[in-house]
């Protein structure tokens, strides 16, 4: 079954509720009866695996074997069952590393490849599966597709997926339902049947209530010009790379593993330029060297005198920050306080809620605003068009953590919006959303690079790459 709806529409919530992990009014609250064959969701402890939209929180212990073993051991599955069982679902994933390779070590599409390794495992009667191809490059993708298909043909188990790559999965599940949103008319069923009846007989319906339709492209319209990004000239460089090698040095390991190596990179304002490849090649890695939080294991990444000269050196003198006198920073971004990169290079990771540090909406925009010494005045003029072209104006009072994955997408990137940097840094902006915040996410990043800031985008989304980058740097391409 394909378990379809608009970003906060439940279907995450609904999953979990199945699962039997409900925990408190935050996680979700439940009305009626959840049932797992003939037993309720709370106690079919066994019966259900689930993949999470977050690998990074179903990430449990430190070697690659053991993460893909806990499932099994909890289970009291026989230990000479187990080993057997881990290999062939690494293989099914295909998720060729060794059995005793840190888990910190791995990128986001092969921590969502492990995750799916260890629900397989498994072997549970009910299968459920939270965006379990969103991090992963288009071969990765049909690889984790045929492996569920296969393990559900197999087993005979029952399988439930959420996700917004409608095509992946339309020709392999009998069943599709959609979830109306809250705020486009109340909650509950939007459609239910075949895939047929679902998205020939009602593709309009669905394609005004954001849901994607095979076969339906969005596309991205020009929005009014973007007063909130910082005016560059476009093409004049901002950030250069020479010869760059990046990689990371995982838990106990003394080096770094280098992922991708002799990158020549410009990133220019008023320009483009998409990171894509295969799934640890390194694509996240170089943009977190190009932003200035990573330092490259060889090779040099310098700010030019444009970037340099881009902060706000009054909220530098309002604030006090004395320790070097008002006015550019060195050439090397890794060097820059935190102060001074937040006006001139806003990152968006993977994972949003590496980035979440308030307790509402609105108080997380304001957050890096606050750090530049803006008056309150100055900050709303900065929040309140975000909140609203973001579609966030009615979450604005709402922990960031109770946020659907999508939703925590939206807010991270209009929270890096917010300091107006001359360059901005996004890693998969378009996760998690549906059709419509789709639609407006790609429009808004149009809007900021038109209007003279410098985008880098890592993506797997070729629509995204069709629709915005002016330059494609393909890691990994022999």
């Amino acid at each position: 079954m394909l378990l379809l709806g608009a970003s906060g529409s439940g279907k995450s919530t609904l999953l979990r509720g199945l699962a039997g992990v409900l925990g408190d009014d935050e996680d979700g609250e439940q009305a009626g009866t959840l049932s797992v064959g003939d037993a309720p969701a709370s106690t079919a402890r066994g019966r259900v695996g689930m993949v999470l939209q977050d690998p990074d929180a179903q990430v449990i212990l430190a070697r690659v074997g053991d993460d893909v073993a806990f499932g099994c051991e909890n289970l009291g599955v026989a230990r000479d069952e187990i080993f057997p069982r881990v290999r062939a679902a690494l293989d099914a994933v295909g998720l060729d590393v060794a059995l005793d390779r840190s888990t910190t070590a791995l990128s986001g599409g092969q921590k969502q490849r492990l995750a799916l390794a260890g629900a397989l495992a498994m072997q549970p009667g009910l299968l459920l599966l939270d965006e379990p191809t969103a991090n992963l490059d288009p071969e990765g993708v049909r690889e984790v597709r045929d492996a569920v298909i296969r393990s559900v043909a197999a087993t005979g188990a029952t399988l439930v997926v959420v996700e917004h790559r409608v095509d992946v999965w339309a020709e392999h599940v009998d069943r599709v339902i959609v979830l109306a949103s809250g705020v486009d008319g109340g909650a509950g069923v939007l459609a239910d049947g075949s895939p047929d009846e679902v998205f020939v007989s009602h593709e309009r319906m669905l394609t005004d209530a954001g849901v994607w339709v095979p076969g339906v492209r969005p596309e991205i319209s020009r929005m009014a010009s973007w007063s909130d990004a910082a005016a560059g000239v476009v093409g004049v460089p901002l950030l250069r790379g020479e010869q760059v090698a990046v990689g990371r040095r995982a838990f106990g390991e003394r080096e770094a593993r280098i992922a991708a190596s002799g990158i020549d990179v410009e990133v220019a304002a008023g320009r483009s330029l998409a990171i894509t490849g295969a799934n640890g090649v390194g694509k996240s890695t170089l943009a977190l060297t190009l932003a200035g939080l990573l330092e490259p294991v060889s090779g040099t990444v310098e700010a030019t005198a444009e970037l340099r000269g881009a902060g706000d050196a009054v909220a530098f003198a309002r604030r006090g920050w004395r320790r070097r006198p008002v006015g550019a920073p060195g050439v090397d971004p890794l060097q820059w306080r935190s102060s001074e990169l937040l006006s001139r290079i806003g990152t968006v990771f993977q994972d949003p809620e590496h980035q979440l540090l308030a307790t509402t909406v609105r108080a997380e925009l304001e957050v890096g605003p606050r750090a530049l010494g803006l008056s309150d005045h100055e900050i709303a003029a900065r929040v309140e068009p975000l909140l609203e072209r973001l579609r966030l104006t009615r979450l604005a009072a709402v922990n960031p953590f109770t946020l659907s994955g999508g939703e925590k997408r939206r807010l991270t990137v209009a929270s890096a919006l917010a300091t107006r940097p001359r360059v901005l840094v996004l890693d998969e902006p378009t996760y998690g959303q549906d059709a419509r915040t789709w639609r407006e996410l790609a429009s808004l990043i149009a809007a900021v690079r038109d209007a003279g800031t410098a985008v880098v985008f890592v993506t797997h989304d070729l629509d995204l790459v069709r629709e915005l980058a002016d330059e494609t740097l393909q890691l990994g391409a022999s």
